[in-house]
């Protein structure tokens, strides 16, 4: 490619001497979920090779475990399973010969989910479900065979290159920290001995695919751990790594047992990306950096500042397959972005479901839900501009139906808007930029200030209505509902009624849980300032003391309020929130002082305050306000009246199911249903 005038660093390619990656943005490792399932190899295939023709320069898999005890369903240790793994290279370079793609080998070591998990010392981890059994010498000879086996496989099967992840928990990890390291032999002890099995890990794996190969170390840059390696360890590591014969070292940032967020919409962007940079200054080879980096001005960015040679962008391609394509176009507007929510990805990946993203569900459906040109276009309704009729109004639009979008408000989003102004959650305008500019591109009429009923509908003469009004707040049958010191959820998070300083939250989902966010908050949000990260979260980047964590001292400005959130159910609040943020919300909102309790009765409210039972017990909360956050009921009458009319319609997103908002299956639902018609 050329010069780019606006993103010339992205789009410079990386000589590697026996080969070059033709842009500097590669699509980060992974794990689908399809790696590990009948007829997943096929899938992987449309899922890589759609990106591939997207315009990334390289793709790193999702991991693939040496052996067995490495845990797993994806293996590759053997002729065969090379054959299958063949139909993903083969696929890739048809969709792009200039595309490299890497498979990352994977050995969880104490993460293994199998009694056979093997690791330094018989330690177990925090999250882990065994104990591992300690590596004896003839283990750890077999775990290095095995290794350079799986790599040699790698090249059999058409790779370009083998990603050893050496971070997160996973087996190499284990080795190079002392809390899990805790042999006498030459495998432990000091750092040189510790950092040992690593580096032999990728002499063994450079001896079995030789010099044209590539060999992507991902290195610990910071565990995000009490006790992990230190700035100087991670850089002498570096070198090791280095000299061992890594073509390139790819930063990763915290172990999965770490308890500080890295990936998450509350983290800034490229909040990681000095570090890398500290360490590229002792080596020579290119160096990847990851985390938050979700739209090409971020790339660039970090390139120019010489925090990498490379940037590794893993869920922005789950969100867009053509991410690279629209920045070299200049379409970086038409970006549907990453907005690190977790949902669709990683909380399915920890649950054990497939992979696949909130804002683009057929990402890792590529094959199930093809996008083919409307063999009948039509004259479609969507009323209701939220996630789901939104969703519902590009897909149709794309396949050739002539579309009108009604809503009452005056801006597109729905509940998004709500959203957006939660500290933490800035991203969501990306997602309503996005629409925006669809809508303008694909021709989509968009009424808004423009209440829609079914008399109107059937007049206008659409051949079909989508009915995508969402919900609406469920007002619990209590006492004092109206009192004036309740206030629906809608009210408070929009600022339309006052909040007093002493405040009970009824409802301990996911909108009560923005609320208390919104209302404790002071200051800047740490998701867009990374000093103001560094301080809620106590993180150093300066002085990377071990893990990066230990001796710092946590701060979080917070408003002068005193916050409780309740639950009608027993145990502790926000259980039901996302696998992989639920406990960075519950956390944050700790260290604000607000208080969590679970097991109550809602008796009524009054000018007293709240008065309920928990667990059993009468209790008088003396508030200024009460917020309802007491679920929601669809909005469908709209759709009932149009079915009474005769009017063909789909009910979808929340109008459909509201037993809890949720924009993944809203989305889903309505893209589903956008492909089918």
């Amino acid at each position: 490619m050329a010069t780019h005038p606006k993103y010339p660093l992205v789009f410079t390619p990386l000589d590697l001497g026996f080969t070059r990656l033709k842009n500097r943005i590669l699509m980060g490792s992974m794990h689908t979920g399809l790696e590990d399932i009948e007829g997943g190899f096929e899938r992987m295939a449309a899922f890589f090779a759609e990106r591939a023709k997207g315009g990334v320069g390289m793709i790193i898999t999702g991991g693939i475990a040496p052996n067995h005890e490495a845990g797993g369903g994806g293996k590759l240790s053997t002729p065969e399973e090379a054959a299958q793994h063949r139909i993903v290279t083969e696929a890739v370079h048809a969709a792009d010969p200039d595309v490299k793609i890497v498979m990352q080998i994977l050995h969880a070591g104490p993460l293994a989910g199998t009694p056979a998990c093997v690791a330094p010392s018989a330690i177990r981890s925090r999250i882990g479900r065994h104990v591992p059994n300690e590596l004896d010498a003839d283990g750890i000879e077999k775990q290095l065979a095995d290794f350079a086996n799986c790599a040699a496989q790698a090249k059999a099967a058409g790779y370009d290159g083998v990603e050893i992840i050496g971070s997160a928990g996973y087996l190499l990890s284990t080795f190079l920290v002392e809390k899990t390291n805790t042999r006498t032999d030459e495998w432990g002890g000091s750092f040189e001995n510790r950092m040992r099995f690593p580096v032999e890990v990728i002499r063994r794996c450079r001896a079995a695919v030789g010099d044209n190969f590539i060999i992507v170390f991902r290195i610990p840059a910071m565990d995000m751990l009490e006790g992990g390696m230190s700035g100087d360890e991670v850089i002498q590591l570096a070198k090791a790594v280095e000299a061992a014969g890594a073509t390139i070292i790819s930063t990763h940032f915290t172990w999965h047992e770490a308890q500080v967020p890295t990936i998450a919409t509350m983290v800034p962007r490229a909040a990681f990306a000095e570090v890398t940079g500290r360490i590229r200054r002792h080596v020579s080879v290119p160096m990847i950096t990851s985390n938050r980096i979700n739209m090409p001005d971020v790339a660039e960015a970090v390139l120019a500042a010489g925090h990498a040679d490379l940037v590794s962008m893993a869920r922005p391609m789950l969100a867009d397959a053509d991410l690279v394509k629209k920045a070299w176009e200049g379409r970086e507007d038409e970006i549907n972005t990453c907005i690190a929510c977790n949902q669709a990805c990683l909380d399915h990946t920890f649950t054990g479901k497939l992979t696949s993203c909130l804002v683009n569900p057929r990402a890792c459906n590529e094959t199930l839900m093809p996008v083919v040109p409307a063999t009948r276009p039509r004259d479609l309704a969507v009323v209701g501009a939220g996630p789901a009729g939104l969703a519902f109004a590009v897909e149709a639009a794309q396949r050739g139906h002539k579309v009108t979008i009604y809503d009452a408000a005056s801006e597109i989003g729905g509940q998004f808007n709500l959203a957006k102004r939660v500290p933490g959650k800035e991203e969501f305008h990306e997602t309503l930029r996005y629409f925006n500019r669809m809508i303008a591109k694909l021709g989509i009429r968009l009424l808004l200030n423009t209440r829609a009923d079914a008399d109107m509908l059937a007049a206008a003469g659409h051949d079909e209505v989508i009915v995508a009004t969402g919900i609406r707040p469920r007002v619990p049958d209590l006492p004092g509902i109206d009192h004036p010191k309740a206030v629906a959820y809608i009210d408070a998070i929009l600022g339309r009624k006052p909040i007093g300083r002493r405040v009970a939250i009824m409802g301990a989902g996911g909108i009560g849980f923005d609320v208390a966010t919104l209302i404790t908050h002071a200051g800047p949000s740490a998701a867009v300032d990374i000093p103001t990260f560094c301080r809620e979260w106590g993180v150093d980047f300066v002085n990377h003391p071990r893990g990066g964590v230990t001796g710092v001292e946590m701060h979080i400005e917070k408003a002068d309020r005193e916050v409780v959130i309740l639950q009608r159910s027993e145990g502790s609040p926000g259980r039901s929130l996302g696998r992989t943020t639920g406990w960075t919300h519950r956390l944050s909102l700790l260290r604000r002082g607000v208080k969590l309790l679970g097991g109550v009765t809602y008796l009524k409210i009054d000018d007293e305050g709240l008065h309920c039972q928990v667990n059993g017990e009468p209790r008088l909360f003396e508030v200024d306000t009460v917020i309802i956050c007491a679920g929601q009921l669809p909005e469908r009458d709209l759709y009932d009246a149009l079915v009474a009319r005769w009017v063909k319609a789909h009910v979808i997103g929340g109008a459909f199911e509201a037993a809890e908002l949720d924009a993944k299956r809203a989305i889903a639902q309505a893209t589903e249903l956008a492909l089918a018609c």
